[in-house]
């Protein structure tokens, strides 16, 4: 490719574009890993894209109508770290792009958004932020119907690669934004035809043009190196109400020795090779110098949004008082005040009525309370609304002639959904839930761990827990879930044993800030354990006792959800035997370790046999409290799975694996000898 006439074309283009080059082949270098072929070959995008579109104020990264930019192929981080550094970011300095991918940085290997506030959303799981995206334009669609036009009116610009649209979750992704025409969403695929094993050939033959067309997408094809046409595809693509994706052809590592070949994919090093590229670039300065003028010109454009945002909070100040706090309160994530009062009441109601329900009916028992009081929860369901009883009655249908409604159905997308959900609760202002049954975590696993990591309350209901799930057989019948979902750093996994504890857990759920909720919800009805009203929420301290021994204790029964009747069952029997029985309810392992010590010692003491109960697997965290803290507990047995489940009524494989009260009954007296 003859650099010297894109040189000569658009002279004060190139070199902000080769700002970014510079940076990028000098920080991969200096750190002996990375990815230095993408932000080569996407800096002429990227510029265009900020210097001319994004809604962005570099001072103020986080105020709310801003445009987002995510980037989907997060391992080309080198390319947002050179813009930001570019623009004048306070987070990333000069010294943050010298220390790129070391221990401590800002800069790590891939974007990370609880590092830095310009950066949306954690990428690098390829597909996640495509994904993500989809959720970030459906909650600017929601809240501009909610807030108006003049306090919400922004756009989402992704860059995707050839691996982003490779990824299953890419066609969840856009068959969603083509069917709710997210015209706000705007795609610039570095179409470069590179993979790390080599050319896309090797393994797709996929149109991408046609196959955004067939979703409900406009689409443009441009030649992404020169300046003119990207700005011309990027304004026409705002003026169109379906999402667009505009095919950036693009060479990667472009000027390097390594360009066009899937060694310009990664860690592009050779001493000799980067100079020659830098003076392909016409590049002078020296390893991280950027000329003061160039600086300058970056800095300019980072400063460029100021007087939009300055405008914006003059817009904001004039609404009323009431739209203020509802807006603010959102974003801050904070709960309304009016939640705990309606959860206690609620409660109340239930331990007097003492329903059998479902946990799964519980929870929108729940949610019939709780959604009207919050207008940022938004529901959904990946095409199992009557299944999870995710849908209240207040929400209405999120659609194209309903932007107001905050009940989505998904489809069947649980990637999709999980990612998309995270997308929203990104964006801000909103708190996103959504349903499947529990098995299928396996397949929305990717964007659960993310919600993780990127510290965001997202809440995953999923419903049909256990083998209570019954005839559906073992392709549905969770078993090792819960120890993937407990084995999961900063997730809280509740499992609810009646509606009471379900109301609870929703409760934390919605108040929380930096973690996400697996909600795990039966199929079959369960009996009211917690008949004696409390206004403290016990499911919150994770484990609490739920029935003292009537006599000297010598055993503590440890169960979660549909098992703690088994346990209460248990205990009646033990009890007349004369074997005081202690039977401890524990929703939420992870609260529960949050707990003092001398909590856990007062819920689980030294001294009683111990038996935990769960139709599960043992593994994910059961031994810890089987065996205490300290393993000093010699005599302790799990009543729970150790293999697949059957196709049968869930009566009869409570029976069959042994889940019961006569089992548990036995397991005691076997460890009392």
């Amino acid at each position: 490719m003859d650099l010297t006439a894109l040189r000569n074309a658009n002279p004060e283009h190139w070199t902000k574009a080769a700002a970014i080059r510079a940076l990028a082949l000098d920080a991969v270098a200096a750190a002996n890993s990375g990815h230095t072929g993408m932000p080569i070959g996407m800096a002429d995008v990227a510029t265009v894209l900020f210097e001319k579109h994004m809604k962005f104020d570099v001072a103020n990264p986080k105020w709310p109508d801003r445009d987002r930019f995510i980037l989907s192929a997060g391992h080309g981080s080198m390319l947002i770290y050179s813009l930001l550094y570019l623009m004048g970011d306070a987070q990333v300095t000069l010294e943050q792009i010298k220390n790129f991918r070391q221990m401590g940085a800002l800069t790590a290997g891939h974007p990370e958004n609880f590092l830095i506030d310009a950066v949306e959303t954690t990428t690098g799981p390829l597909g996640q932020g495509i994904a993500n995206a989809v959720g970030f334009a459906m909650a600017e669609e929601m809240q501009r119907a909610q807030y108006g036009r003049k306090l919400v009116d922004h756009h989402t610009y992704v860059i995707a690669g050839d691996g982003c649209l490779m990824e299953g979750v890419s066609q969840e992704a856009i068959g969603l934004a083509g069917r709710h025409s997210l015209g706000k969403l705007i795609v610039l695929w570095d179409n470069n035809n590179i993979t790390i094993d080599g050319t896309v050939e090797l393994s797709d033959r996929t149109n991408q043009v046609q196959r955004f067309k067939a979703s409900g997408w406009h689409v443009q094809e441009i030649d992404g190196h020169d300046p003119k046409a990207i700005d011309a595809a990027i304004e026409a693509a705002k003026k169109t109400k379906k999402p667009s994706m505009i095919a950036c052809k693009t060479h990667i590592a472009l000027g390097h020795a390594a360009q066009d070949t899937s060694k310009g994919h990664g860690a592009l090093t050779d001493a000799e090779q980067l100079k020659a590229a830098k003076d392909a670039y016409g590049w002078t300065g020296g390893a991280f110098e950027v000329p003061a003028d160039i600086k300058a010109q970056w800095e300019a454009i980072g400063q460029r949004g100021a007087a939009e945002r300055e405008a914006w909070e003059a817009r904001f100040a004039e609404a009323s008082q009431q739209k203020q706090d509802r807006f603010n309160r959102a974003y801050a994530l904070d709960a309304p005040k009016k939640l705990s009062a309606a959860v206690k009441a609620l409660k109340k109601q239930l331990s007097e009525d003492q329903p059998k329900v479902a946990t799964r009916k519980a929870s929108e028992m729940a949610l019939a309370v709780i959604n009207p009081l919050m207008p940022e929860t938004v529901g959904g369901s990946a095409d199992l609304t009557g299944s999870n009883n995710t849908k209240t009655g207040d929400l209405g249908i999120f659609d194209t002639d309903n932007r107001k409604g905050r009940y989505v159905y998904w489809g069947i997308r649980e990637h999709g959904m999980a990612s998309a959900m995270n997308g929203m609760a990104l964006h801000g202002g909103i708190r996103p839930y959504g349903g499947t049954f529990f098995c299928f975590t396996d397949y929305a696993r990717p964007a659960m761990r993310l919600a993780a990591l990127m510290k965001i309350p997202s809440v995953f209901v999923m419903t049909h827990d256990s083998i209570g799930v019954g005839e559906d057989g073992p392709t549905h019948q969770p078993v090792e879930h819960l120890a993937i979902c407990r084995a999961t750093p900063n997730t809280y996994v509740f499992r609810p044993a009646d509606a009471v504890e379900t109301a609870e857990a929703w409760e934390i759920a919605l108040t929380e800030k930096e973690t996400p909720s697996v909600m795990t919800l039966t199929r079959q009805n369960l009996p009211t354990v917690r008949t004696e009203h409390k206004l403290n929420n016990l499911t919150s301290k994770g484990a609490y006792v739920l029935a003292e021994a009537e006599g000297k204790r010598q055993v503590i029964l440890i169960a979660t959800g549909s098992e703690v009747s088994v346990a209460m069952d248990a205990k009646a029997k033990l009890e007349a035997e004369g074997i005081g029985t202690r039977v401890v309810s524990m929703p939420c392992m992870e609260l529960f370790a949050q707990q003092d010590e001398a909590y856990r010692r007062k819920v689980l003491p030294a001294g009683p046999v111990r038996v935990g109960i769960e139709a599960a697997m043992r593994a994910g965290g059961w031994d810890r409290w089987l065996l205490g803290e300290r393993g000093q507990e010699k005599k302790a047995a799990f009543v729970g799975m150790d293999r697949f489940g059957a196709s049968a009524p869930a009566g009869e494989l409570f029976e069959k694996f042994g889940i019961t009260a006569d089992n548990t009954v036995a397991k005691v007296k076997e460890l009392l000898g």
